[in-house]
């Protein structure tokens, strides 16, 4: 019976896997919005994460399939290559190609007969290109002298301690940003949608990554505030964006100008990150370090602030 295969590079199949956790789910067309990444290319990298193992789809809406993907939103390259790594150890294609490959020392016999064996509905250089990216993105295979790849020598306990360290850290940026939060809004925002993103931001901060704190704590922003709006019974329809829907929650008389000028910061900030060349300045805005860690203790200032607001406190 033929296989489906599925050609993307193991880049593409992390920034997919790594747009779905984000998002938490999302079409095809979302998802190259978010990654900025053609609809095709997209198209094939979610199918080819989907058969590895990190996503599954449901109608055409994808979703995580594996709780490794969750640690993909990170600014250590090794962390991502190590769940790659672990993920593509029961990905059949590989492994009849890893076993072949030990057989005959090339990669393309190696590929050809995958083909052969698996039936896969492709051309064997399709084969070969996409194993041979997910192998050594994932360091599971090292290239050696000539067009010889050889098996890479760590154990998967190696990868797996690696896997624990980015596990703690995820958890300590958590326990970080609930604290910023505090008990009352730690408790009622939704950990995924809001928590997640922020510890997300929070580490890509510590790594000196100003402009992906911004953006993964903007997405948190964003999510809290379509909350918000759902929870007052107010209309959003259209307003895209941070200020957009924070305009329409104070026109709706439910929060004080005070707490929008707050948000202002948050939505204009996440703007210059995100919005590519500024028509202003006619290139796009340098993110600094120091500008990212800001806006990750901001932003959880304001959660904090509009959930004391809803409780009847006045604290900013």
């Amino acid at each position: 019976m033929v296989r489906p295969f599925f050609q993307a590079t193991a880049e593409q199949v992390v920034i997919v896997s790594e747009a779905v956790v984000a998002l938490n789910g999302g079409d095809v067309l979302s998802i190259a919005a978010f990654t900025d990444l053609p609809q095709g290319t997209v198209e094939s990298a979610l199918k080819l994460a989907k058969d590895i193992g990190l996503l599954s789809d449901n109608a055409g809406q994808y979703s995580v399939a594996s709780p490794l993907c969750k640690l993909l939103r990170t600014p250590q390259d090794g962390e991502k290559a190590a769940i790659l790594r672990v993920t593509i150890e029961s990905y059949e294609p590989f492994l009849v190609f890893r076993e072949e490959l030990e057989a005959t020392s090339s990669v393309t016999t190696a590929a050809q007969r995958t083909k052969a064996k698996l039936d896969l509905d492709c051309h064997r250089e399709q084969v070969k290109e996409t194993l041979l990216s997910l192998a050594t993105y994932a360091g599971a295979l090292t290239a050696g002298q000539g067009n010889t790849y050889e098996r890479d020598a760590r154990g998967l306990t190696t990868l797996l301690d690696e896997l624990a360290a980015g596990s703690r850290e995820v958890a300590e940026a958590i326990h970080t940003i609930r604290q910023e939060l505090g008990h009352d809004a730690a408790a009622l925002v939704d950990h995924d949608q809001v928590i997640s993103p922020m510890a997300a931001g929070l580490r890509h901060a510590a790594a000196g990554s100003g402009r992906e704190a911004i953006l993964q704590a903007g997405i948190a922003i964003e999510n809290f505030l379509t909350s918000v709006a759902a929870l007052h019974g107010t209309n959003i329809v259209g307003a895209n964006g941070v200020n957009a829907k924070m305009d329409r929650l104070v026109q709706a008389g439910h929060y004080p100008g005070k707490l929008l000028n707050v948000c202002k910061y948050l939505g204009h900030l996440r703007n210059a990150a995100d919005h590519g060349a500024d028509g202003e300045i006619g290139a796009p805005w340098s993110i600094s370090p120091q500008s990212g860690r800001n806006y990750i203790f901001v932003a959880a200032v304001f959660v904090r602030s509009m959930i004391s607001r809803r409780l009847g406190g006045h604290e900013i």
